[in-house]
């Protein structure tokens, strides 16, 4: 038989002893799902590291073998879908050291939006926390932003149906296939989402909304965006995962603070308190830390300066308008040393250009 790129991917998820990140630093190494399937275990070796044993045990040809029937019934469905290697995987994603090999989509599949925001919480919402989330969405509109949540009861619910109110577009990323909507009463809402912008999951389908699920659904939600706001939480939940995933992504993490008295709150102001998300009370304080609220100053800035920088500048800023970039990655791929590096990125903040995030890792304004 011969196979295709899809099978190849949907095989290389299903190999025994390769999780997350085991997969993705083999796609690092160079080694393509196809390459994973026709190489030898002697070549997979050399150019992953990965002991023979461990390829061994992975057994290759009944990955291949079972990724048959996913794929006839990912064409059944008419499911799209996007691989790690594609020029529309979303970007920011791609650079998480678990990100998954592929993503199974409804809806559109571009991913060129500039901006992603996840707007989390609680399951069980209270009113303040339905306010909080009508002023955000109401000031995200006309922003070119893309709302990212999950879609769950709740806070989740309460974020993409304002989107979907006031026109400001929206994913939902799932803990299960995408050929079942859970819960179910969101089957309407989900249809909504997929012309809006789109369904996602990395979940085959027939998967069910297990709960080992959610904690994986959640590290998209984190890793698509730029940031995360936590709208409301209680003292465990799967909205702190996402932060934390988020925190470990060099994301920023926002959280809105409450009553010490209300169970809801409880969340957010632990991840305050312990430094893991700025503390914000309104969408203006968001925007101001993000320095997103002057962002057309700062290009306008940005232009005017940009005939007056240096060739060693300009290659800095050409990586950077890909995509924010950690220093050791700017060092290796410009070739410039360290502390000339140090001093050019130190002259190009101070002329308002880039911006230093957590983990120093940098953006172009």
């Amino acid at each position: 038989m011969k196979y295709s790129k899809l099978h190849y991917y949907i095989a290389f998820t299903l190999l025994r002893g390769i999780g997350h990140f085991r997969m993705k630093t083999i796609i690092d190494s160079g080694v393509l799902p196809k390459d994973f399937f026709t190489k030898s275990l002697s070549e997979l070796h050399q150019q992953t590291g990965i002991s023979k044993q461990v390829l061994q045990k992975s057994d290759r040809k009944d990955a291949l073998e079972k990724s048959v029937k996913h794929v006839r019934e990912i064409e059944r469905l008419k499911l799209k879908w996007v691989c790690i290697e594609d020029e529309n995987y979303p970007s920011k994603l791609k650079s998480c050291p678990d990100a998954p090999p592929i993503l199974f989509i409804k809806g559109d599949t571009s991913f060129r939006a500039p901006k992603y925001v996840a707007i989390v919480g609680t399951r069980d919402a209270t009113p303040y926390g339905k306010r909080i989330c009508e002023e955000l969405i109401a000031s995200f509109k006309d922003k070119n932003i893309v709302v990212v949540s999950g879609m769950a009861h709740g806070i989740d619910a309460i974020v993409h149906r304002f989107c979907l109110e006031m026109g400001v577009p929206t994913i939902a990323v799932l803990g299960n296939g995408l050929d079942r909507v859970y819960p179910a009463i969101h089957r309407e809402l989900a249809r909504k989402i997929e012309n809006s912008v789109c369904l996602i999951s990395e979940f085959l389908p027939g998967t069910m909304p297990d709960k080992e699920n959610f904690p994986k659904r959640n590290r998209i939600v984190a890793g698509i965006c730029d940031a995360v706001i936590v709208v409301e939480s209680k003292k465990r939940g799967g909205s702190l995962i996402t932060a934390s995933l988020a925190n470990e992504y060099n994301r920023d993490v926002f959280a809105y603070p409450g009553s010490v008295f209300q169970e809801t709150s409880q969340g957010c102001n632990k991840i305050i308190k312990e430094q893991k998300a700025h503390l914000i009370q309104n969408s203006s304080d968001f925007f101001d830390i993000m320095g997103w609220k002057t962002q057309t100053k700062k290009h306008f800035v940005q232009r005017q300066l940009f005939n007056s920088l240096s060739k060693t500048q300009e290659k800095i800023i050409r990586l950077l308008s890909k995509k924010d970039t950690p220093f050791d990655i700017l060092v290796m791929k410009t070739k410039i040393p360290v502390s000339k590096m140090n001093q050019e990125l130190f002259d190009l903040e101070m002329n308002g250009v880039i911006s230093a995030l957590p983990g120093r890792v940098y953006r172009l304004i």
